[in-house]
């Protein structure tokens, strides 16, 4: 008997998904519980796995956007025949937009025939067959530059361009080159879809720009003292936990500090029962670190941050920052922060605005560190060239006065500046 694939509930908010990728071809075997399709949400990417053993057959294509709930094909009992595509490895299917266009660039055109499948139905995107049907095009004549050749919509564009270009004119003599010559050659457009998580993203950054009373503060930190802290002992802190220091732990650290010292900055705003205004506090510090991934941005949690030690927190971070480029990430691990730590720095940024992560109140930016020329602490009226990185703190002044935004931003920086405070927590 043959067993349906369904999409799962995936969250309370997900109601639907798009198929991004079928991991397992059409007509192959599959084993129960072995992966044969990835579906990407707004929230979390997941793969669907087969409820038991036999041969696949697809029920939905690939960037079809599918409800929970839903059939998106089937595994029927038997034996997969001699015939049967091979399924490529994941790594070797996973293509990024990206070196889709270059092999687009340099590579050769695949032969029309690789676009179509046994049965003659030509494998091409929705929006290329859209693009198809509005200019009268015939799948069939158009080479697929997609993966596994599908055909693209710019493949359909290129088509239609080549189709309608003017024969070239008989030679003539030419005429002398201006001097700012124009630019030649082709001036592609593409079109893509954004995928649920950008959507997702945009929805937020949205919304927190338009309910909250957004601030940001600025101020400097001496990364003098961190650094040669952080190369004493780096060595032999990755001998004795097995993973190495950075300087993400000494924010993190400060920060849980400083969220236990002003609680207001680490709470949300919410509505009580009868629907007034509230003040939602934590005592805890549950706190989000940005990571940017191939399709967004993501904000995995560290929880209980407070009581974490550096290696922990060096080591939660590795592997959450690991599963969130992977794609494997669950919903419950970037649910729930009470605070956001974001670092441009690692992508050259001296300065920046970051914005704020709903329902939190606050989100603090780490930048690039530079030397620069200041006063040197030990020897006041005198100028010294020091490592100093520019911090950011976003917040809600609905929730957060600028008093107690200024003083929560010092209060890391004085942590920062004598890291033997944040070991003590004084």
């Amino acid at each position: 008997m043959a067993m349906d694939i369904v999409i799962p509930t995936v969250g309370e908010s997900v109601a639907s998904g798009v198929l991004s990728k079928w991991l397992k071809p059409d007509g192959a075997a599959v084993k129960r519980d072995e992966a044969v399709l990835e579906l990407e949400t707004d929230k979390v990417n997941m793969e669907i796995v087969a409820p038991a053993d036999g041969v696949l057959r697809h029920g939905a294509k690939e960037g079809q956007t599918v409800n929970v709930g839903a059939s998106v094909g089937r595994v029927e009992p038997g034996i997969a025949s001699a015939s049967a595509p091979i399924a490529a490895p994941a790594a070797a299917a996973a293509v990024s937009a990206t070196a889709s266009t270059v092999a687009t660039a340099v590579a050769p055109p695949p032969t029309t025939q690789d676009a179509h499948g046994a049965n003659g139905d030509v494998r091409a995107t929705p929006l290329a067959r859209k693009v198809a049907a509005e200019h009268g095009v015939d799948l069939t004549k158009v080479s697929g530059t997609g993966a596994g050749h599908r055909v693209r919509e710019q493949d359909v564009i290129d088509f239609v361009k080549g189709k309608s270009a003017p024969a070239s004119p008989a030679a003539a003599p030419a005429p002398a080159a201006p001097k700012a010559a124009a630019p030649s050659g082709p001036r592609a457009v593409t079109v893509e879809r954004m995928t649920p998580i950008r959507q997702r993203i945009a929805q937020r950054l949205v919304e927190a720009q338009h309910t909250a009373a957004m601030l940001t503060t600025f101020n400097e930190v001496d990364m003098t003292r961190v650094m040669a802290l952080r190369a004493k002992y780096k060595e032999g802190f990755e001998k004795k936990h097995g993973i190495g220091l950075g300087f993400m732990s000494f924010f993190v650290k400060a920060a849980a500090n400083a969220l236990m010292e002003f609680p207001t900055v680490n709470a949300y705003m919410v509505k009580d029962a009868e629907g007034h205004p509230a003040v939602q506090k934590h005592a805890y510090a549950d706190i989000a670190i940005a990571v940017s991934t191939p399709k967004g941005l993501v904000v995995p949690v560290l929880r209980n941050a407070e009581r974490m030690s550096f290696a922990q927190v060096e080591s939660t971070i590795k592997e959450l920052a690991t599963k969130a480029r992977d794609g494997k990430l669950t919903l419950e691990e970037m649910q729930g922060g009470t605070f956001t730590i974001t670092n441009g720095g690692v992508f050259g940024s001296l300065m920046s605005t970051p914005i704020l992560n709903p329902p939190q109140s606050a989100i603090l930016g780490m930048h690039a560190t530079k030397n620069r020329a200041v006063e040197d602490p030990d020897k006041p009226g005198q100028v010294a060239i020091r490592p100093m990185m520019y911090l950011a703190l976003s917040y809600d002044h609905r929730m957060v006065d600028g008093e107690g935004a200024v003083r929560f931003l010092v209060r890391i920086k004085d942590q920062l500046e004598n890291p033997e405070r944040i070991l003590l927590e004084v």
